[in-house]
């Protein structure tokens, strides 16, 4: 117990130096401020589209379609078509060529004797039918402006003969007219011709 007031004074003196002191420490503000995390931009990732090739050709209108290509599409030859096929022709007239077809169209079929045309498709005359058929064909692309008058040797061996009408521009290939020349194919030519014409010595 403290009994000098002298002492007692000092102490409760220092009593409250130290809660002052205190005091004022706890009212300090404090120096440290939030640092907020910065946004990180969204990115994006574009695809860039794919380059045009500049070499690049565009399609060509009927490239590509042979000479039996269009014997089968052209409703006028369905009968040809029909005897290549019979004939196991269609690839060899598929191929690089060229060739010139003297194509009977199907009226050219109909006119031959009744019953004919039936007995060439027989599997068994599959021989006489591809000696008929390759007698219609010239191994050479010759347009009209450049048919002239002789003889043309054919696939099948025997020669064609040709005649040309200068006057007219007609074409007669032995008895048969020509009615529609220079049908371009992309490994030949097609005259259609208004009959069928048979190699000599053809036994039907």
């Amino acid at each position: 117990m403290i009994r000098n007031p002298i002492s007692k004074r000092l102490v409760l003196g220092l009593v409250g130096l130290s809660s002052a002191v205190i005091l004022s420490a706890c009212n300090q503000p404090t120096d440290t401020a939030e640092v907020e995390p910065a946004e990180t931009p969204a990115t994006t990732t574009e695809v860039p589209a794919p380059a045009e090739d500049p070499t690049a050709e565009a399609p060509t209108a009927g490239e590509g379609e042979t000479v039996a290509d269009l014997a089968a599409s052209d409703e006028s030859f369905s009968t040809l078509a029909t005897a290549i096929e019979a004939a196991g022709l269609t690839e060899t007239l598929s191929g690089e060529g060229p060739f010139t077809v003297f194509a009977p169209t199907n009226e050219a079929f109909e006119a031959l004797p009744e019953g004919t045309l039936e007995q060439l498709l027989l599997p068994e005359n599959q021989d006489i039918l591809t000696q008929v058929l390759t007698y219609h064909v010239v191994p050479d692309e010759l347009p009209a402006s450049e048919i002239t008058a002789g003889e043309v040797t054919t696939v099948e061996g025997t020669p064609i003969t040709v005649e040309v009408d200068e006057a007219a521009g007609g074409v007669m290939v032995n008895n048969a007219m020509v009615v529609q020349p220079d049908i371009q194919a992309s490994n030949g030519v097609i005259h259609a011709v208004d009959q069928v014409i048979l190699p000599p010595g053809a036994e039907l």
